[in-house]
C-alpha cells in the first residue's frame, strides 16, 4: 500500500476512534452501534469494516494503541529493566489524553494491567515479605482509583500536584524509591 492510503487509513482509524471515544462517555459499549459511529464519522460501514471486525475490536484497538503510547513514555525504563518510579510522566501523559484514559477505564481494560519484573523486584525492596503480590494490588488499585477520580473532576489539579498527593501517600517508604 503506498504512502498516502496509508495516511488516509491512519486519519480514518483516528477519526473512527474519536467518535467512538466521545460516544463511550455518554453510553455504555452495548448501546453504541456501528451506525452512530459512522453517522458521527461521516463514513461508510464498509470503511468502518475494512479497518474493525466490530465495536469490540475497535475498542480492544484503542487499548493496545493507549497501551502502545504509554511504553514510549517509559520506552528507556522498559529497556533499562529499570523502575524510575517517575509518576510525573505518567500524569503529565494523562493529562494531555484525558479522553484516551477515560476510554482505558470506561472499558475495564486497566483490570489488564501487567507488573513488570522491575515493580516486582521494587517491592520486594519494600516489602520484603510473603506479602509482595498483596502489596503490588494494593498500589496498583491505589492509582487507579486516584487517576478515576482526577480524570472524573476534569483533572484540576496540575500532574505535578497530584505526584505530590501519590507521594504523601508512600512518605514514609520513599527512600526505597531513590
Amino acid at each position: 500500500m503506498n504512502t498516502p492510503n496509508n495516511k488516509r487509513r491512519k486519519e480514518t482509524r483516528d477519526k473512527i476512534s474519536k467518535v467512538f471515544m466521545n460516544l463511550l462517555q455518554t453510553k455504555e459499549i452495548s448501546k453504541i452501534s456501528i451506525t452512530d459511529i459512522c453517522k458521527l464519522a461521516k463514513i461508510n460501514r464498509s470503511t468502518f469494516y475494512v479497518n474493525y471486525l466490530d465495536i469490540y475490536d475497535l475498542a480492544n484497538k484503542i487499548g493496545e494503541d493507549l497501551e502502545q503510547e504509554l511504553a514510549l513514555v517509559y520506552k528507556e525504563e522498559r529497556e533499562t529493566n529499570h523502575n524510575s518510579n517517575d509518576f510525573l510522566k505518567l500524569f503529565k501523559h494523562i493529562k494531555e489524553n484525558q479522553i484516551f484514559y477515560k476510554t482505558y477505564f470506561k472499558l475495564n481494560m486497566d483490570q489488564n494491567f501487567i507488573i513488570k519484573e522491575y515493580d516486582y523486584h521494587l517491592s520486594q525492596k519494600i516489602y520484603n515479605d510473603k506479602y509482595i503480590e498483596y502489596h503490588m494490588e494494593f498500589f496498583k488499585a491505589g492509582l487507579n482509583a486516584i487517576i478515576k477520580k482526577w480524570l472524573n473532576n476534569g483533572c484540576k489539579e496540575s500532574p505535578e500536584e497530584l505526584e505530590n498527593i501519590l507521594e504523601s501517600e508512600y512518605a514514609n517508604k520513599k527512600s526505597y524509591y531513590n
